[in-house]
């Protein structure tokens, strides 16, 4: 019996290189934040335009110390506003609200699917804080246009770069138009290392703030086990007596030497990632073309695609496509409904219905991968399914 092709979201496979630097750690037997984590902040931060970076367990926890770090910078109160689009993945809205802040959503634009800056201004209060563009799927949002409407309205910026890296806008890198940028390296992700995820920014008092907040609030003169080295004696004393020192309300969001020195050796073929990324993309364009008058595919010249979204025509039945697809051994996702998940109903009440676009991605779009481990032939086998559905449809 022939076993079902499988075409997921995501994969990773661990090459010649992630083992060697995984043996490396095993081999000196540190496994806390040490030279392997240095090194991954290190290529990060530089691939980014920033000046620092900070790695821990997840892009939820970045984007959770990056509020937490400019409410306590800035002094924001509890039910104060961040504006964040009316479709993206639920940490974005959960960070705010774990955060005693009140997520003020606004609607995306029909052609990227990120925030729709047309719309910001309309969407600000006296209460409004910070602004948290979503960069989707591998597409940038519109920060030129943000940022000066940000700056005009007085809002701080988080940029949620958990789908989008290694990307530029207008020659400046995702990551570097905030006050901070938010990344992640799980699962199906451009850099794969289990879990993970990154802050980055250039404001060296936040990027203190971030190493505290991820290590249970501790002070900063101690954050972990080499802040010791090279020390005076009276340098010393004074670390042994503020090392156990907390003077924030901080979380255990720390990663470890593993999943660093695997994300390590991906960054030394990232450029190669994300062409392959992009070349799959290509490829499904020019396969999927003659459809386009039931389906919009995505455009954008920044796009570096960690997914491939697709939105159909009204006249479409999603429910049946998407199961026709995961028959052939297709995966999908919904394309990041939000407004109408039932923990926002209960808390918001029904309020899809104010966000016509983000209405019209929950009911007709949903995403299919776009990795590098895709083949020319995974991808002409995908459209085939795509056309047959079509096809089936029209006789």
């Amino acid at each position: 019996m022939t076993a079902k092709r499988q075409i997921t979201v995501g994969e990773f496979k661990a090459g010649p290189l992630e083992k060697e630097y995984v043996n490396d750690v095993l081999n000196t037997g540190r496994l806390s934040y040490g030279p392997w984590s240095r090194r991954f902040e290190q290529q990060w931060a530089e691939a980014h335009g920033c000046k620092h970076a900070v790695f821990c367990n997840s892009g939820t926890s970045a984007l959770h110390i990056a509020v937490a770090a400019l409410k306590e910078k800035y002094g924001w109160r509890d039910g104060d506003e961040i504006l964040v689009p009316s479709v993206t993945f639920v940490a974005t809205v959960n960070v705010v609200i774990h955060n005693n802040m009140k997520p003020v959503f606004v609607d995306v634009d029909p052609d990227t699917y990120n925030i729709d800056p047309l719309l910001i201004s309309d969407a600000v209060t006296a209460r409004s804080r910070g602004i948290i563009p979503v960069h989707l799927c591998g597409l940038p949002a519109n920060m030129p246009e943000i940022a000066e409407i940000a700056k005009r309205h007085n809002l701080k910026m988080i940029e949620d770069s958990c789908e989008t890296a290694f990307a530029d806008v207008d020659g400046r890198p995702v990551g570097s138009w905030g006050e901070i940028g938010c990344f992640s390296t799980y699962m199906a992700h451009y850099i794969t290392t289990g879990v993970g995820g990154f802050a980055t920014t250039n404001d060296p008092e936040l990027a203190v703030t971030l190493r505290s907040l991820m290590n249970h609030g501790r002070d900063s003169i101690y954050l972990n086990i080499d802040d010791d080295n090279g020390k005076t004696a009276g340098e010393m004393k004074e670390v042994i007596a503020r090392r156990f020192s907390f003077d924030k309300l901080g979380h255990s969001f720390r990663c470890t030497e593993f999943e660093a020195a695997i994300g390590c050796a991906q960054m030394e073929r990232k450029e190669s990632i994300v062409a392959a990324r992009v070349g799959t993309a290509m490829h499904y364009t020019r396969a999927l073309s003659g459809l386009l008058d039931v389906m919009q595919l995505p455009t954008g010249n920044d796009h570096v695609y960690m997914l491939y979204p697709i939105v159909l025509d009204k006249k479409v039945d999603k429910v049946a496509l998407v199961n026709f697809l995961e028959e052939n051994g297709i995966e999908t996702r919904d394309l990041l409904p939000l407004l109408d998940q039932p923990v926002y109903r209960n808390m918001f009440g029904r309020q899809l219905s104010k966000y016509p676009v983000a209405k019209r991605l929950d009911k007709f779009g949903f995403y299919i991968g776009c990795h590098q481990y895709l083949t020319p032939d995974d991808v002409e086998y995908v459209a085939d399914k795509f056309h047959e559905f079509f096809n089936r449809k029209r006789t």
